[in-house]
């Protein structure tokens, strides 16, 4: 049976990979980790990959050409460990080396880029993974400190005036552009980090989920260090 042990209110801990993959979500739970003080030298692995861009897409191959020292190997075999094992559970997981991500300035009061608080939706059941091996962490918040930003009246009323169409079409307007995925911390709301290699499980937004969809957002980026992530 696969223990779990509340830290916040919604968060659950796990002590397997295994026991991540099959854990569910439920009641006011919608975000699991596997909580993992990796060894390994996971800078290396960063430093001898071949980056293009702001964001690069590493395989399996690129991390086994890799020329590395007992540490990076100890390191690449648990990145390469992860992706193996959720592929098997039938994920499609990404490696990114991260340098910044684009920022949204289409709309200013309204950006909707991955800095901004948001949830994943999915049309089917669906839970995303991910794990920072080196970098800034990502952060979660738990829902209670939050609000939905199309709910703000301010916003509301400037979205009003941005868009062009029907009344009874705004709801669709906002489901299409993104906007209702997007939420704004409240005053005193007190972020969660993920940590460094901890593995979590958050929960998306899907038709009749038993669950909230787990609020989250990516760190702003140190100067001059990438990131090394895995999601799917």
């Amino acid at each position: 049976m696969t223990e779990r042990t509340p830290t916040v209110n919604q968060i659950a801990c796990v002590k397997t990979l295994e026991d991540l993959l099959s854990a569910s979500f439920y009641g006011d739970i919608n975000a699991i980790c596997l909580t993992r003080d990796l060894k390994g030298d996971f800078s290396e692995v960063v430093e001898k990959l071949t980056i293009y861009g702001n964001i690069t897409a590493i395989d399996e191959e690129d991390l086994l050409e890799l020329v590395l020292s007992e540490q990076g190997v100890l390191a690449r075999d648990i990145i390469l460990n992860d992706m193996r094992t959720l592929e098997a559970h039938g994920a499609s997981p990404i490696l990114n080396v991260i340098r910044q991500y684009d920022r949204d300035e289409v709309v200013p009061f309204f950006p909707t880029d991955v800095y901004s608080y948001h949830v994943d939706r999915s049309p089917i059941p669906l839970a995303t993974f991910l794990c920072t091996y080196h970098g800034a962490a990502s952060e979660i918040i738990p829902n209670s400190q939050a609000v939905q930003k199309v709910l703000i009246p301010e916003i509301r009323d400037e979205l009003k005036q941005l868009y062009t169409g029907t009344d009874k079409d705004f709801e669709a307007f906002l489901t299409e552009n993104f906007f209702d995925l997007h939420y704004q911390a409240e005053p005193n709301a007190v972020p969660i980090n993920l940590g460094l290699g901890n593995l979590w499980k958050i929960a998306c937004e899907y038709p009749n989920s038993e669950v909230l969809p787990c609020l989250h957002r990516a760190p702003i980026e140190k100067p001059g260090e990438k990131r090394l992530l895995l999601i799917c």
